[in-house]
């Protein structure tokens, strides 16, 4: 039995809803101008979450700031998220794809795979496609692109396809004929990195990535993805419709400043953030990490960024601060104005065992206490915000709010440690007003989008797309008020 694989894809997902429910309320279907959707376009950390054919023309694009697009299209109309009904577009358009086959695999909020292997022939795919998608039009007021493939990654490769409102077929027999003549860029998960390395090479499309040399390819990406590379290039992907739970492979967090800052101070204070959300989600997942990096990202948006190996691995805020303080120090200047500082932690173990050198510091206990009394009062307060991904029965702790934590002794607030730098524990009362970007990464695109789909699971406040991060990275964003509070992402 041959195997068929429809991907389904909504064009322009949230644009399209928001068009949707105003065209219902009788007014202009911003689908036809210029029109994007995302947050306050003062804060120029609002990005956009969705845009219009015409905007797409234009160059605007999936989460680029605001103030960027605005500059680009003075004239743009912007419009605000509304997730509840994008939950109710997006649970009647499952329900349509649902009905045509019980094998399904939600991709994202506004694209899924469908096993259709004993629901159509080959010969019939494109008529059985072709229904779907002018299903959804006529029930909910939308248009999808519909992908056919022998293959998860062929069916997603043949929905990006021409759009909008299109059926496309992308079989093996076909991959020579529509897919090799393609830029590698368009093959999925190759991210801007890739890109670069593989044009510098003379590999300008998916036909010569296919053809090229396993050790020449070897040599330009790793084994490891040199050979995911092949394969796909190929067409071949053995991928079922089905899903597993993933783990991350590293957890990060990163914070993007109202004002570039240059003053040392408040770069501190972001980094002390960062450090606290990142040490407290591996404690919350039982984790620890022995590789530490920093990034520090500028106005033209270019990167600087460190890491480091430590002798064991950790969980500890203090000790993590410190050497990402370290880390700061090494990639910054020191006069450029910084517009996002960024800390992540990778080579997690569940190992527990602590090592007696650990206790060389004399205030070690002091600095467990300080972790420990923050993870009770982020128990209680842990929202969208700050979660890293959300455990399957909801925040763990107590029920009760925990008295607030008292400052420690003077003594121990003065003396700096040696490997862990000066907390305070008044800062555990400093309420956040800002969402802080948190950054996770997987072997596999299935991986991350598992993730992302289990963090916004019984929140509604939360959804998720897929996007591109600034290096070209694919990934799941999850979004909370049209501001992105997390990225779920595929490890190049």
């Amino acid at each position: 039995m041959p195997r068929i694989i429809f991907h389904i894809d909504v064009n322009s997902a949230f644009l399209s809803w928001s068009a949707v429910k105003l065209v219902l309320e009788g007014k202009p279907d911003i689908r036809l101008v210029p029109s994007v959707v995302s947050g306050d376009p003062n804060d120029r950390r609002s990005i956009i979450t969705a845009a219009s054919i015409p905007a797409k023309k234009l160059g605007i694009k999936t989460a680029q700031p605001v103030s960027m697009a605005l500059r680009t299209c003075p004239n743009l109309v912007i419009v605000g998220g509304d997730w509840e009904w994008y939950k109710r577009c997006s649970e009647g358009f499952i329900e349509i794809c649902r009905s045509y086959s019980p094998v399904l695999q939600q991709f994202s909020i506004d694209e899924c795979f469908i096993g259709m292997s004993l629901r159509c022939t080959p010969e019939n795919a494109v008529a059985v496609a072709t229904k779907l998608k002018d299903q959804v039009k006529s029930t909910l007021g939308f248009t999808v692109n519909v992908g056919i493939g022998s293959n998860k990654l062929l069916a997603k490769m043949a929905s990006d396809f021409e759009k909008p409102d299109k059926v496309h077929t992308l079989w093996e027999s076909e991959v020579k004929e529509k897919m090799w003549q393609l830029g590698v860029r368009d093959l999925l998960w190759v991210g801007k990195k890739i890109e670069e390395r593989l044009t510098a090479y003379g590999i300008h499309t998916i036909g010569q990535l296919a053809n090229l040399g396993m050790g020449s390819l070897t040599r330009l990406v790793g084994q490891k993805f040199a050979q995911q590379l092949h394969e796909n290039a190929n067409g071949r992907d053995d991928s079922p419709v089905e899903t597993e739970r993933a783990e991350a492979k590293s957890i990060s967090a990163e914070r993007t400043f109202s004002k570039d800052l240059v003053n040392p101070k408040d770069i501190e204070k972001a980094l002390f953030n960062v450090a606290c959300i990142v040490a407290h989600r591996l404690r919350r997942h039982s984790f620890r990490a022995s590789t530490v990096s920093v990034f520090v990202k500028y106005k033209d948006f270019s990167v600087s960024q460190k890491q480091c190996q430590t002798d064991r691995p950790m969980d500890t805020t203090a000790v993590i601060l410190n050497e990402a303080r370290r880390l700061v120090s090494e990639a910054w200047d020191g006069t450029t104005p910084i517009r996002q500082v960024g800390l992540g932690m990778s080579k997690l173990t569940h190992e527990s065992v602590d090592q007696m050198s650990l206790f060389e510091d004399p205030k070690m206990e002091y600095y467990r206490e300080w972790d420990r009394r923050y993870d009770e009062q982020m128990a209680l307060k842990e929202d969208a915000r700050t979660l890293a991904y959300e455990n399957a029965h909801g925040p763990q702790g107590s029920s009760e709010t925990p008295p607030p934590p008292t400052a420690p002794p003077p003594a121990a607030q003065s003396q700096s440690a040696r490997s862990g730098g000066n907390l305070s524990m008044n800062s555990l009362q400093r309420k956040k007003t800002e969402p802080d970007v948190l950054l996770f990464r997987y072997s596999t695109g299935e991986e991350a989008l598992l993730a992302a789909k289990k963090r916004v699971k019984g929140d509604h406040s939360l959804r998720f797309h897929r996007s591109r991060m600034d290096d070209g990275t694919d990934c799941f964003e999850v979004v909370s008020e049209s501001k992105v509070i997390e990225r779920h992402c595929v490890d190049k």
